[in-house]
């Protein structure tokens, strides 16, 4: 029998996206909302599926993050642990192939070798297991140069007409992409579980965010917020917490 047999609706999972839902964006998680994620755990299960990779959902969650969490996903399901313990992953590179990848990465830093943009700062490419995790301006910038970018790339769609030159590119490749990979797969690990309801909390949920798959999955009761504290408002309401 799971450890959530004894809640008190254990065919219940809510799923948090991290970065502006749990967090704000690559900060760490606020001690209110730790607080009502431990209070919840007591009505459901609860997990999180996110982009980066462990190290990094447990710097802005904690270092006991898997622990707190019944189900943990880092590049967004590709590594997952459940109860603590890590389930089967898949590496993206044994997947694609040297070659393809090769292809791949020489396409994404040309293309961004030729954007016009304000900034770069460095880390184009970041390689995960699972995934590649591409950033116009360059992981490296400040929050602050992040924000900046996010803005300029409202009225520029930077990141949108990057996405449709690499389909373009690459129709022939299988992969997902989006700003963001794609977080349904981690919906695969939960196939067996036998849960009736499956909530997932995000603030990118438009039309090529990296929210946007799973939270129109038709398996999925999806939530959007703009921020944690939202995130906190709407979980209040939804439990009775």
């Amino acid at each position: 029998m799971a450890e959530w047999q004894v809640r008190e609706h254990p065919d219940t999972i809510v799923l948090f996206d991290v970065d502006g839902t749990l967090t704000p964006a690559r900060r760490k998680i606020t001690p209110e909302i730790a607080e009502i994620l431990k209070v919840l755990k007591k009505k459901v299960v609860i997990g999180f599926v996110g982009g980066s990779d462990i190290s990094k959902q447990q710097e802005q969650l904690g270092q006991n993050a898997i622990d707190e969490f019944d189900f943990a996903f880092s590049e967004n399901g590709l590594t997952a642990y459940r109860l603590g313990k890590q389930l089967a992953s898949q590496s993206f590179l044994d997947w694609i192939g040297e070659e393809k990848y090769s292809k791949l990465a020489n396409f994404i830093l040309k293309y961004i070798a030729n954007l016009d943009l304000p900034k770069k700062r460095g880390t184009f490419i970041e390689f995960r297991n699972g995934m590649i995790n591409v950033s116009p301006i360059g992981r490296n910038c400040s929050i602050e140069e992040r924000n900046e970018f996010e803005a300029y790339d409202k009225i520029h769609n930077i990141r949108p007409k990057f996405v449709q030159a690499l389909k373009n590119a690459f129709p022939d490749y299988s992969l997902t992409f989006s700003i963001g990979w794609d977080k349904t797969y981690c919906l695969e690990h939960l196939e067996s579980e036998g849960f009736k309801n499956i909530y997932f909390f995000g603030d990118k949920t438009y039309e090529g965010g990296n929210d946007y798959e799973i939270y129109i999955h038709p398996k999925v009761i999806g939530h959007s917020v703009k921020n944690p504290e939202e995130t906190l408002k709407k979980l209040k309401e939804l439990f009775n917490i």
